[in-house]
């Protein structure tokens, strides 16, 4: 099922270092980059001080002090990848959220200037982007920012050229990704709802509340519903 060829293995700065399965959104890449994960961090190790999960990489941060220098991170990771050769993991193994928006213009500030581009209508560009089953592919940028994908090509629209404020809960897209962002922040997606579903609680255990490989449906609220979920 998975290519025999050793993936590439860099170091990232000093004290890290990365598996690389190949720089793509893959949904099969990704589970297996999640089963390599799953491995190290199922071992805890001393001197590893975090081992993070992106699109089609898995990168460990540690402790030269403990560990000594990258070779031994290095043969960890590798050891994983061996590890989870055989293991099958289905792509579509994530929990299922559903996630309510209001795109109405207050909360898509962005919705009408994407559908002039696109040459649709609002409510078609709202069809579409609810009309599709996204995975999270990594968690990152943010506290709890889910990278979701694929958008319906029909969808897809560079980001913008320069960053501006971006509200707590807003929904984007960009290139053929999806996104909400957890908090008030600059950003550069082109911002088309915003949902009331809280990503991010500094207290809660997890603090955030998704995770990479789960699945994200999106469903239209109107504003009254939104209020009511925000109270």
């Amino acid at each position: 099922m998975y290519p025999a060829k050793l993936p590439a293995i860099y170091p990232l700065g000093d004290s890290a270092v990365t598996l690389d399965l190949g720089n793509c959104i893959d949904a099969q890449l990704n589970a297996r980059a999640i089963a390599i994960y799953r491995c190290i961090i199922g071992k805890p190790r001393p001197g590893i001080l975090d081992t993070i999960v992106a699109y089609s990489s898995v990168s460990v941060f540690y402790d030269p002090g403990i560990i000594g220098d990258r070779t031994a991170i290095a043969a960890l990771l590798t050891d994983a990848w061996q590890r989870t050769a055989d293991e099958v993991v289905p792509p579509e193994a994530g929990r299922s959220v559903r996630i309510p928006v209001c795109y109405e213009a207050e909360y898509g500030p962005d919705l009408e200037a994407v559908a002039l581009e696109k040459g649709m209508s609002a409510e078609e560009i709202i069809q579409l982007h609810c009309g599709s089953v996204y995975r999270i592919y990594m968690i990152g940028f943010l506290p709890g920012f889910p990278y979701m994908g694929k958008l319906d090509a029909r969808l897809e629209i560079p980001r913008k050229i320069r960053p501006v404020p971006v509200l707590a809960g807003g929904v984007g897209i960009a290139g053929m990704q999806t996104g909400i962002y957890p908090l008030n922040s600059p950003g550069g997606w082109q911002i088309i709802g915003r949902t009331p579903f809280k990503l991010f609680h500094r207290d809660a255990d997890p603090p955030v509340r998704l995770q990479t490989g789960d699945f994200v449906e999106f469903y239209p609220v109107p504003v009254a519903e939104f209020l009511g979920w925000e109270a």
